[in-house]
């Protein structure tokens, strides 16, 4: 079998992810976008009028949008305009910003889950290396059945 090629060509890759926010707010009338708190888009990597997903874990609704800045240290994520259709206050939800990397750039590059308690306060952050494909099947690399154990505060 021959070994893939890790080449220039660009792939989408995770650099930065707010996991399991409380949405604050989902205000309709509104031109669109998330409102962020800066603390948790300095924590994450994550910047404003950068495209993002968003997965409303509560009821399953997934949607691309762009960042906007809130209040700092308001704990703020708020849904705007048409995406307040999806989301509701309390909702739980995780925010994740990609990037495009060359393949070969990838082994190696860091990807980082903010993980926040109720408020929206930091509680830890993960930080993953991307392995290569010949380190792929390392024990050290499976994820596999990782339960995630809420924090709250």
């Amino acid at each position: 079998m021959t070994k893939p090629v890790l080449d220039g060509a660009l792939r989408q890759f995770m650099y930065g992810k707010l996991h399991r926010v409380t949405v604050t707010g989902a205000e309709l009338n509104y031109v669109g976008s998330i409102t962020v708190d800066p603390v948790l888009l300095r924590a994450s990597g994550l910047m404003p009028y950068t495209a993002v997903d968003v997965v409303n874990i509560t009821n399953g609704e997934r949607i691309t949008t762009y960042i906007i800045e809130g209040t700092e240290g308001s704990g703020v994520i708020c849904l705007n305009g048409a995406a307040a259709h999806q989301f509701s206050k309390g909702d739980l939800a995780i925010i994740m910003g990609y990037e495009a990397v060359p393949a070969c750039d990838l082994p190696g590059r860091i990807s980082r889950a903010v993980h926040v308690d109720s408020q929206n306060r930091i509680v830890s952050i993960d930080e993953y290396v991307t392995p290569g494909l010949d380190a792929l099947g390392q024990p050290a690399n499976n994820r596999e059945n990782e339960c995630y154990e809420t924090v709250d505060t």
